[in-house]
């Protein structure tokens, strides 16, 4: 069997490298030295360039102008953008963007698609819910009225880039238990927006829906798409964070082969060298489970366990993972590593923020307790 990523799956990584390239990390807004947002607006140049390289369209389909390629490129790009973190929604503009691709109707794709893979429009979507600790298609209804228009009402918590979206992806259930999704336009009647700041210091939002209309063409009634996005959007998340942590692992190997002590790079000590190593094991675990879940997506395989649990188990290893490595970069690192003027504690930040973001392991853990009782592999 063959492992190895595909041509127009590597040719999507390096094209990422390159647009990538000139990035610096330090020059992100540090959430220590602001107070509330770090910016009003996400890198909008380095929004254009992706555009340019035409990676916002990596997933759509030729007819829509895109590329027809998988979640695993996308992966694969997300990784790399993690790597200088990349202020720009490309995993939620790409991730619903391909929902409407494989769910919508017609003329919301051809409205859509097209604009997103130029850069034209912003995509996020809602998933989180109202508390952050519950199924976000709980948090909002989704009402049907005589004319097949919708009325949803419910309120979602931390939904990403929201200020800046020109639609966000709402998962909603109806009263017969099924679950939609409906794409809602900024400044649309009776949505409300309120501030909320991250743990890395970046805008997200709380979002209202009091008696919001929704168009037929704008609700995905399928509830596969609402299932799909939101496994898109949390394995897209274990790739940041398997990003994240190599470049976070790559600044501590640096720093402790030039650092010394009693004469000697304090790499060369056994227990410096022992918690890299494990750190290290971490991250080729998170890399196995992402491309594990990322195969499922791309492919629609069966497998032993349903799809939910291949992204519950690289859930477990991304959130714990990314969370060991940069706590084991701060201690390698010494004082040094909460200087202000370095990077690592921009990238301690956002750590801490995509380990929120996937939620504890033990949770995960028992949902995948539940789906091998529920699928007994034996």
């Amino acid at each position: 069997m063959d492992f190895t990523f595909t041509e127009e799956q590597q040719v999507a990584a390096e094209a990422a490298r390159v647009v990538f390239a000139n990035v610096a990390p330090d020059a992100t807004p540090s959430p220590a030295l602001t107070t509330g947002a770090v910016a009003d607006d996400f890198d909008r140049p380095l929004w254009a360039k992706l555009a340019a390289a035409d990676l916002l369209s990596l997933l759509l389909a030729k007819e829509h102008g895109g590329a027809g390629l998988d979640p695993l490129a996308l992966c694969l790009v997300l990784r790399e953008a993690a790597k200088v973190l990349a202020r720009v929604p490309l995993l939620e503009t790409s991730a619903v963007a391909l929902t409407v691709q494989r769910y919508g109707d017609k003329e919301l794709a051809d409205e859509l698609l097209p604009r997103a893979g130029r850069g034209e429009l912003v995509l996020t979507a809602a998933a989180h819910g109202r508390t952050g600790h519950e199924g976000a298609e709980l948090a909002v209804t989704a009402r049907q009225s005589d004319d097949s228009g919708w009325t949803l009402d419910g309120v979602q918590t931390a939904v990403p880039w929201a200020r800046h979206a020109d639609h966000i992806a709402v998962p909603a259930h109806t009263e017969d238990g099924r679950t939609v999704l409906a794409l809602i336009p900024r400044g649309r009647t009776g949505a409300a927006l309120a501030d909320q700041v991250s743990t890395n210091g970046e805008l997200l939002a709380e979002v209202r829906l009091d008696a919001v209309p929704a168009t037929a063409h704008e609700v995905i009634t399928d509830p596969a798409a609402w299932e799909r996005l939101h496994a898109l959007l949390t394995t897209g998340t274990c790739a940041q964070a398997l990003g994240l942590g190599e470049r976070v692992l790559e600044m501590t190997a640096a720093y402790t082969s030039q650092r010394e002590q009693f004469g000697f790079p304090v790499a060369t000590f056994q227990a410096v060298a022992v918690q890299a190593a494990d750190r290290y094991i971490d991250l080729r675990a998170m890399e196995a489970t992402l491309w594990q879940a990322a195969w499922r997506l791309s492919c629609d395989a069966d497998g032993a366990l349903p799809l939910a649990g291949d992204v519950a188990v690289a859930k477990i290893w991304a959130c714990d993972g990314v969370r060991r490595t940069v706590q084991t970069a701060q201690h390698l690192h010494g004082g040094f590593g909460a200087d202000t003027d370095y990077p690592l504690h921009r990238y301690h930040a956002w750590a801490k923020h995509l380990e929120l973001s996937l939620g504890p392991a033990a949770a995960h853990e028992e949902a995948l307790g539940d789906l091998l009782a529920a699928h007994p592999l034996g």
